[in-house]
């Protein structure tokens, strides 16, 4: 056999473990996205049972509702999973399943819009150490239906009691997620005026997507700095079935770098949750494991 100098070995060695670290990283994927599951996608809004479901279908964790009243016409005293029977239930499930409660919303928002219902402030103000209890990190505040932010003064107005609250969130450590129906560009006017390291976007594909923004682009501009978590999905489709070109977004997300959790926000077009649920994880995954 031909011997090798010193200078060839080192070389050719070198390759040796360029290639075998480039194999193991094609092995791996990306790792640095979690999947969950929000619990009113698993039809168990607001309720324990849910992370036992999440975990069953292989999910990494489970977002949940901080909860609302069955009346809307008569607000609670408090959010609903701060009940102590049922924040109690919430954490033994977490960790008899061994399954971590990634984030929570605010789902109340959707009946006391936070752009003009003092309601509203008081439900996040309440969510901030609820969430940390939870062992949860990111709070999701949605602006959806009436309650969607339409005008810069209304933009505004969530700016400034964010920049009002900001500092209690800062202190026990959670990010509050902005989810709505505006440009990235508004969304980023938004997080300046507030100018807090804990309000950031929640940054959700198909909201985006159905309002006619380029999110493969937006994605990247916001980057990882200013996008707390995700949701992914194509309702009324399956995932990778619909509009959305899911291979291009995976692609976006990897390429800023982020780090944290992404949530399957999908429809059962079958009528079978875990089946359904399964089927999009896997398909999230799978484009996981190739990026």
């Amino acid at each position: 056999m031909p011997t090798l100098n010193r200078r060839q070995f080192i070389r050719t060695g070198g390759a040796a473990l360029a290639t075998a670290a480039l194999t193991a990283r094609l092995q791996a994927g990306y790792t640095k996205l979690k999947i969950g599951a929000p619990d009113w996608n698993l039809r168990l809004e607001a309720k324990p049972a849910s992370i036992e479901l999440a975990k069953s279908i292989g999910f990494d964790g489970v977002q949940i509702s901080l909860g609302h009243p069955s009346d809307p016409k008569n607000a609670p005293p408090h959010l609903p999973v701060s009940t102590p029977d049922l924040f109690d239930q919430f954490l033994s499930e977490a960790r008899k399943n061994q399954l971590p409660i990634a984030s929570t919303c605010v789902e109340i928002l959707h009946r006391n819009y936070l752009k003009n219902d003092p309601l509203g402030k008081q439900w996040v103000a309440e969510s901030i150490p609820l969430t940390q209890k939870l062992g949860a990190r990111v709070i999701l505040l949605p602006f959806f239906g009436k309650g969607a932010l339409q005008t810069r003064a209304e933009m505004d107005y969530v700016a400034d009691f964010l920049k009002e609250i900001g500092p209690e969130a800062e202190k026990t450590g959670v990010i509050l997620g902005l989810e709505n129906t505006i440009s990235a560009e508004d969304n980023a006017r938004i997080l300046d005026r507030a100018h807090s390291k804990a309000v950031l976007v929640y940054y959700d594909v198909g909201n985006s997507f159905n309002n006619g923004f380029d999110i493969y682009k937006e994605i990247g501009w916001l980057g990882k700095d200013r996008i707390c978590e995700f949701h992914l999905k194509d309702n009324p489709s399956l995932i990778g079935q619909g509009k959305i070109d899911f291979p291009k977004v995976i692609g976006a997300i990897v390429e800023t770098g982020f780090s944290g959790w992404a949530q399957l926000e999908t429809a059962a077009p079958s009528g079978d949750v875990s089946k359904d649920m399964k089927t999009n994880l896997d398909f999230v995954r799978r484009l996981l494991a190739k990026a």
